[in-house]
């Protein structure tokens, strides 16, 4: 067997694992789409199938209006906390992670290795105590039922950001910042001008992570957000499950696919920059 018949042979192998891992990825977003076009539970439950028998768009018209608010109302008030929560999260995230990252100062490690540590805690040891707290403060108001979700994003509660750019930080280096102070630039100018550029990778991989994980967020908006009116669509889907009469899947699926486009427009827009973000990341650590 020649050289070329060998890298042809292995190149065509390489290529079908990667097509059948693939399929085994993505098969349960097709099928998803694939049942909320079909007409119902006995269809979608009949098969593995993924083309409809007959094929309806009537699940996306029930769905939308399946509760006494449309699904415009849920998906609306899913970006009034997902987005200011995405820019509390970049900002606080950055600030926060060039100071530990370029600043000496009394007690850095001990405050780091704390902040590392709330990694392990599980959100759930930290619901009743983060609950009383957003009481005593009068944030559970239905006025104020979003700060709770959105407020504690600017003060880099979220760790792994913190820690994601602290590692992408220690691969620049600090004689592009000594240059700027040198040309009048303080602190401040400096992460903006010259930080900020070069971190933008690692900046659209916490957003993306941060805009994805909320938009998916359910306990947080069920254990603050008590007015219907002011639902999420994670909560507006579950409005949409009658347990009396039993679900209606095609529906269900039809929301749900409506629901994860935004997150896919905005992932595929901004995949580049999240590649980038990743594995610089990972070579840097």
């Amino acid at each position: 067997m020649t050289r070329k018949q060998h890298y042809i042979i292995n190149t065509t192998l390489r290529y079908l694992v990667l097509m059948a891992v693939g399929l085994v990825m993505i098969y349960p977003m097709l099928w998803m789409l694939g049942a909320s076009f079909k007409a119902n539970n006995n269809e979608i439950f009949s098969s593995i199938g993924i083309i409809p028998r007959k094929f309806s768009v009537k699940a996306y018209i029930d769905g939308w209006y399946s509760t006494e608010y449309t699904f415009l109302t849920y998906l609306l008030n899913t970006y009034k906390i997902v987005l200011p929560k995405v820019l509390g999260t970049v900002i606080s995230a950055t600030v926060t992670a060039y100071g530990f990252a370029r600043f000496q100062f009394k007690g850095k490690k001990v405050f780091y290795a704390i902040l590392l540590s709330t990694l392990f805690l599980p959100q759930v040891v930290l619901n009743i105590p983060q609950y009383l707290l957003f009481r005593d403060m009068g944030w559970l108001t239905p006025a104020l039922s979003y700060f709770p979700l959105i407020i504690p994003a600017f003060f880099a509660c979220d760790t792994y950001f913190v820690f994601m750019l602290v590692q992408f930080l220690r691969g620049i280096p600090r004689e592009m910042e000594e240059a700027a102070k040198i040309d009048g630039c303080n602190s401040l100018k400096a992460l903006w001008y010259i930080i900020c550029p070069v971190l933008k990778p690692a900046i659209v991989s916490a957003a993306l992570f941060q805009f994805m994980w909320t938009s998916n967020d359910f306990m947080g908006p069920l254990i603050y957000v008590k007015t219907v009116a002011r639902y999420p669509a994670a909560l507006g889907l579950r409005l949409s499950m009658d347990a009396d009469v039993g679900f209606e899947w095609n529906k269900v699926l039809a929301m749900s696919i409506v629901t994860i486009i935004p997150s896919l427009v905005v992932f595929f827009a901004a995949q580049k920059q999240f590649v980038e973000g990743i594995t610089a990341g990972s070579m840097k650590g």
